[in-house]
Formats: C-alpha cells, structure tokens, sequence
C-alpha cells in the first residue's frame, strides 16, 4: 500500500500494491483511506480527481461530520457509518474523538490520561471497534461495498484516518491474505502523515507544559491498539474469518466476491 500524494487530503492511502500471500497483491484504485475529506478540491488536487471515486464511507460521529463536513466529487455516494455510536452513548468518551480538546489543555489531559491512561483508552476503544453493534454494523458496510463493483472506486475515511479507519484497512487486508507483518506494517505506516498534521498541536501542547508522551498516544498509532483489537477477535471468535462471518454477518459469497475484485 503506498500514499498517495493529495494537496487537499489528508493521509491519503491506496489499498492497492499490498502484498498478499501466494505472491497475489491487491488491485489498486479500488479501496482508498484517508482522514476527512472537508478540504477536498477536486479542481486543486488533480490526483484524486483522476481516482474517479464513486463511493465514500464516513465513519465519524455526528458531531465531527457537523464541524467538518465532507467535500465530495460530483456523482459520487455518501455513505455514513458511525463506528463509535454505541462507544458515545456509554459513560466514556472515546480518546479517539477528543483529540483537540485534550490538547487544548494540559491539566486536564494529565488528570485524564496520565500515568497510562491514554494507552488503555486506545485500547478499549479499539474492542470496541471488535464488539459494538455500531462498530459492527459500519465494518459490514465497508466489506460489503468493496466487494461490489458497483460501488466502483471507494474511498473510506474517519477525522485523522488512523483508528477507525485503520481497523477497517486491517480486516480488508486480513480477508485478502496479508500477513500479520504486512497487516502491522501497513497499520502503523500513517504515523508520520498524521504526526505531521497535527505537528502545530502537539507542539503548542507541549509548550504550553503537557507531557508528550500523553500528546503522542493520542495522535499517533501503536502496535498495542491495534493487538487489543486482534486479541478481541480472536478471544471472541477464533479467527478473522469467523468474526467477519458471525460478528459482522457478512456472507462468505461477500467475502469470495471481495476477494475476487481486489485479488491481482
């Protein structure tokens, strides 16, 4: 998989070009991640006016789609798939969609996320991606289209493009064939785009006295989230395969269809 170099999105990313087992790699143009995509402008961005998108998956919340709403290409679907809403309608809010907020002040994050607390938000957010019903409903979604060639090229997305959207990359790739060096490899691959977006607020963060060890859990990812996530699948359901049969309730016609399309 390799980025993509757009002007107005943010850690852009094709699917294509991942190696897969048997020597097979996956078809690139057809399933594409990224963070938001409120700065899109075709006319500006050559790049993903030429991917021709036709589909766009949105797995924010209500309120991140409200503050920063979704620019998309003429004729292209919007689909919303809110991954977190079973996670908000709990006592704990996700770490995931607070990130601005923590870093805005010091004290609080400390009292919030000190001592390792960021950590293992992280990672009850990421079973939660595994074990919610919205999370599971949003997965589905996202194998579904992908394995639909009506849905022509998609594009699937969260804020930053890393938790939410990173799960949905790794169980894509998982069902293909990668293996879990690739499936890790690729999973913490955006970590330099996304520490460079958010640069300005983990530097003011930390001037302004915050630890950077909490501003560092927060934007970037870690083999441990993405474990907590695999843990839940295979404590669950055994396998990747079984998770995606009973926990998402995709058919196996679905997945046979999906890899056939992204199989080269």
């Amino acid at each position: 998989m390799t980025a993509t170099p757009s002007t107005t999105v943010a850690n852009l990313r094709d699917l294509g070009g991942t190696p897969l087992s048997g020597g097979r790699t996956v078809r690139p143009g057809l399933v594409l991640r990224s963070g938001q995509l409120d700065r899109l402008d075709l006319d500006a961005d050559p790049v993903v006016a030429a991917l021709g998108l036709r589909t766009v998956i949105d797995f924010r919340t209500d309120a991140e789609r409200a503050d920063h709403p979704d620019r998309i290409p003429a004729g292209a679907r919007l689909l919303i798939a809110d991954v977190l809403a079973d996670k908000l309608n709990s006592a704990r809010m996700p770490a995931a969609v607070q990130l601005k907020d923590l870093l805005s002040d010091p004290a609080v994050a400390e009292e919030h996320l000190g001592g390792g607390r960021a950590q293992a938000l992280f990672a009850d957010t990421y079973r939660s991606f595994v074990n919610s019903g919205s999370a599971q409903a949003a997965y589905r979604m996202l194998l579904t289209e992908a394995a639909d060639a009506a849905s022509g090229p998609l594009l699937f997305h969260c804020t930053a493009g890393k938790d939410r959207t990173g799960w949905g990359a790794t169980v894509v790739l998982a069902l293909l064939g990668a293996d879990d060096e690739t499936l890790m490899a690729e999973y913490l691959s955006v970590n330099p785009a996304v520490k460079q977006a958010f640069a300005p607020m983990i530097e003011g963060f930390t001037a302004a006295g915050g630890d950077p060890d909490i501003a560092l859990a927060l934007i970037g990812v870690f083999p441990s989230y993405l474990r907590a996530a695999l843990d839940e699948v295979e404590t669950r359901y055994g396998s990747m395969e079984k998770y995606v049969r009973e926990g998402l309730g995709v058919a196996d016609e679905t997945v046979e269809a999906l890899r056939a399309r992204l199989t080269a």
